[in-house]
């Protein structure tokens, strides 16, 4: 029994060490333009944890319905408030600022693989279309996974 526990403890511990902590802004302007997230695209390791600022207010990250793996978990963080995520899903993953999503505030995180890239690229095709502005930033974010 205390095999099967300092085990699990070992397994646990091993697993903090190496999954890390990913920060992610939220801003009213940045190198890209107006209502962005900084960075907007990155890739990371199962596990990792995303921890979204909201270094400027009136913001929050949401991850769009359709738009992230099979069997991962949807999120909607607080107005104006940080939101950890962590992600133990492969694939890719949309979110979006809710208030903001009709100027394309929007991002991409890639976990390990790209194995939903096909299907991500299908719906933004209509996702895409509740932009008012920045039309081209979800293309742009997705070539570069």
């Amino acid at each position: 029994m205390k095999k099967l526990a300092l085990t699990l403890l070992l397994s646990i511990s091993t697993f903090t060490l190496f999954s890390e902590v990913h920060t992610v802004q939220m801003l009213n302007a940045g190198k890209e333009g107006m209502m962005v997230f900084e960075p907007a695209v990155i890739t990371i390791k199962k596990g990792d944890t995303v921890k979204f600022i909201a270094t400027d207010m009136l913001h929050n990250s949401s991850s769009v319905d359709g738009m992230i793996p099979d069997g991962a978990e949807a999120w909607v963080g607080g107005m104006s408030q940080d939101v950890e995520v962590t992600l133990s899903k492969e694939g890719v993953y949309v979110y979006q600022c809710t208030p903001h999503n009709m100027m394309a505030m929007v991002g991409v995180i890639k976990v390990e693989s790209s194995s939903n890239i096909d299907a991500i690229k299908l719906k933004a095709e209509s996702y895409k279309k509740t932009f008012l502005m920045n039309q081209e930033r979800l293309d742009n974010y997705l070539s570069q996974i």
